[in-house]
């Protein structure tokens, strides 16, 4: 008999088509390759999607939140509170900064940074808190007011949370500076990228400079102006600009955007379906201040499953279905334990020896996500 061999489940894989082929065209075309008229247009689309004021394109939500931080007064001697279970971006943005960041705790149930537990490690040398917006669930921001009132900045880590909304209103319109990721594993991609938003034109303002050397003149203004313009450097910028042929493909993406959250919503309510009713499963939090985004889709194996996460991933892995380990906690990671030494956080640490992360993207098809709760199913009520 021969044996038959099923294709691989990807994990995630961006939605590109004809359309962002035929911009990436157009702007090869004029010649203007770099950041020019197409980023401003995407900057002012996706500002209006958001509900911000002002979005500064640059080259990733990494260099976005370094930027943010810089115009928080972030520097020497300052600290940052943030939650460990992220991406490792969000504290080495701290670090470039200059600043200290200081590990909080998240909450079991959302993943999201614990407020009480952020406002403990409030101290006199805290500058600002970084909420992550984990995986496209919004972080509960009311209850970060107090420490708002300390004098502290809220930078909003958004690289998961284009779509997801907080009391009815978008990520991004909160008042708050936002920083947003444009990576594949993004809903929206355009290879890499990212984007600051805000509320603050002046902070807006400086942010444009600094994310092109700090020049006082940009690359447009001296182009229109045919080379009689001069510009002068004030202070230490980088190079963090998005190019054209980057924007020419979000604003197709952002075109896209509607139909590829309500695909995801839509598979995180089959899986949902499937996996709540399994004793040991804990399914992504529904709470009532936030509609979820689904940039992953997480699970967590508590006590009572039938498999524990290593075995699962292995189990996955076999049959063909890409998957992912619960984001690994930045404080255990060698370059943290060995530069601030040990800290306990208990929670997080838990929460990422039990959490998988399963395939999730808009083209994920009926059969492939039934090859997913197949399988996981199987597994966790194995005896």
């Amino acid at each position: 008999m021969t044996a038959i061999s099923l294709r691989d489940v990807p994990f995630s894989r961006p939605e590109f088509d004809r359309a962002e082929a035929d911009a990436v065209a157009a702007v090869l075309a004029t010649g203007w390759v770099s950041q020019g008229p197409r980023v401003a247009e995407f900057e002012a689309l996706f500002a209006e999607r958001v509900g911000a004021a002002h979005a500064v394109a640059t080259t990733s939500c990494t260099t976005a939140l370094h930027l943010a931080l810089i115009l928080a007064g972030v520097g020497p001697g300052d600290e940052v509170v943030c939650p460990s279970y992220t991406f490792i971006a969000t504290a080495n943005a701290v670090l470039y900064a200059g600043g200290t960041p200081v590990f909080a705790e998240i909450d079991a149930q959302t993943w999201n940074i614990d407020p009480a537990d952020a406002l403990r490690r409030v101290s006199r040398r805290t500058k600002a808190i970084i909420p992550v917006h984990q995986v496209g669930l919004a972080a509960d921001l009311d209850a970060l007011k107090a420490i708002e009132e300390h004098g502290i900045t809220i930078v909003e880590d958004a690289a998961c949370a284009i779509g997801s909304t907080y009391r009815g209103r978008h990520i991004g319109a909160q008042g708050h500076t936002a920083c947003w990721s444009f990576h594949p594993r993004k809903t929206i991609s355009m290879g890499e990228g990212g984007m600051l938003t805000t509320d603050d034109a002046a902070a807006a303002e400086r942010a444009r400079r600094l994310r092109s050397f700090a020049a006082t003149v940009s690359d447009h203004a001296r182009h229109q102006a045919k080379g009689m313009v001069y510009e002068e450097y004030r202070e230490l910028g980088y190079n963090y600009r998005m190019t054209d042929v980057q924007a020419a493909i979000g604003i197709q993406q952002l075109a896209k955007l509607d139909r590829l959250l309500a695909r995801r919503r839509a598979i995180a309510r089959r899986y949902d379906e499937a996996f709540a009713p399994i004793a040991g499963l804990q399914t992504p939090a529904r709470p009532p201040y936030a509609d979820h985004a689904y940039q992953s889709y997480g699970l967590r194996l508590l006590p009572g499953c039938g498999v524990d996460r290593d075995d699962l991933l292995g189990n996955l892995v076999n049959q063909g279905i890409s998957c992912r380990r619960g984001i690994p906690p930045i404080h255990l990671e060698p370059f943290y334990r060995g530069r601030f030494g040990s800290v306990s956080l208990p929670v997080t640490e838990r929460v990422a020896a039990e959490s998988i992360f399963l395939p999730m993207f808009a083209s994920l098809s009926e059969v492939d996500q039934q090859r997913v709760i197949d399988a996981v199913v199987e597994a966790a009520t194995r005896r």
